[in-house]
């Protein structure tokens, strides 16, 4: 026996979760519900911008950081959830409290911890950390940061994140695992580019699928996408172009996330040739 979904799905939308209602493990009789309340959280977690009120910070300075997250990502073998939480962490904490330019690496590094916590099965030592930061801190101050950015924030670490709105979308359309790498590529680049932090998360998840699937000249966005995602192409389009001028002309000296995707793991998505706007 199970529990029918009281969504009713149009007929000319694919509903991706029927398949799977019998199933506890998908969870398809909640799904849209799940993502229904998690849109409805995003409102909650927008962040404006807030370089203006950082005296000592830059967007550079943010890019770089970014940069050396995923790399410690990478090297600790983290989720991918963990890595967009902890920028999420990152962004939110900047936007409430002025930072001297020595404390942002700490800051990175608290906020990552605090997102292994919250979503790894066996999450790296306070060492770890530590020492990825060339011992510049001390297990005090470490300590002390982290306290610091749970209070500010709330404690409340169930932000909506782009990289699970993607996952939700490629499912929609049964993506391919080369598509779904693709996009996964492009919205780690979004990452890095601060004018994105104000954009919903859902829509530049929605924005990054849309691209992959325009350079692997798989179709244009479908009324499932639609309806699932809650986007119109047209709205999609701004973001898009941006996150294509992302990936063509990508930031000089940081290429962590370039040179991850290009490798075999990941199908060398990176390597593959970008298209103009205007076809988009």
């Amino acid at each position: 026996m199970y529990i029918v979904c009281l969504f009713q799905v149009p007929d000319d939308v694919d509903d991706i979760d029927k398949e799977n209602l019998t199933d506890p493990v998908q969870c398809g009789n909640y799904a849209k519900d799940i993502f229904r309340y998690y849109m409805e959280r995003e409102e909650k977690f927008q962040i404006e911008p807030y370089m203006s009120r950082q005296a000592q910070l830059t967007s550079n300075m943010r890019c770089i950081l970014v940069d050396w997250l995923v790399e410690v990502q990478e090297n600790f073998e983290l989720n991918h959830e963990t890595l967009y939480l902890g920028v999420k962490l990152v962004d939110t904490y900047l936007s409430l409290k002025e930072t001297p330019k020595e404390m942002l690496q700490l800051i990175g590094a608290s906020a990552l911890f605090v997102a292994c916590k919250f979503d790894e099965r066996c999450p790296p030592l306070i060492e770890d950390f530590l020492y990825i930061c060339d011992d510049a801190y001390n297990r005090r101050e470490f300590l002390e940061m982290e306290r610091n950015l749970l209070k500010t924030i709330g404690f409340d670490l169930g932000m909506p994140l782009s990289y699970r709105y993607l996952r939700r979308f490629a499912k929609c359309i049964r993506a391919e695992m080369k598509t779904l790498t693709l996009a996964r590529y492009i919205l780690e680049m979004s990452l890095m580019d601060y004018s994105l932090i104000s954009v919903r998360e859902s829509k530049v998840a929605a924005a990054a699928l849309h691209l992959a699937r325009r350079m692997k000249n798989e179709g244009q966005w479908t009324k499932t996408l639609e309806y699932f995602s809650t986007y119109k192409v047209e709205e999609l389009l701004p973001i898009v172009h941006k996150l294509n001028t992302l990936i063509t002309s990508p930031p000089k000296n940081l290429t962590t996330i370039i040179s991850k995707y290009s490798h075999t793991v990941f199908h060398e998505v990176a390597k593959v040739k970008t298209i103009k706007n205007e076809v988009i």
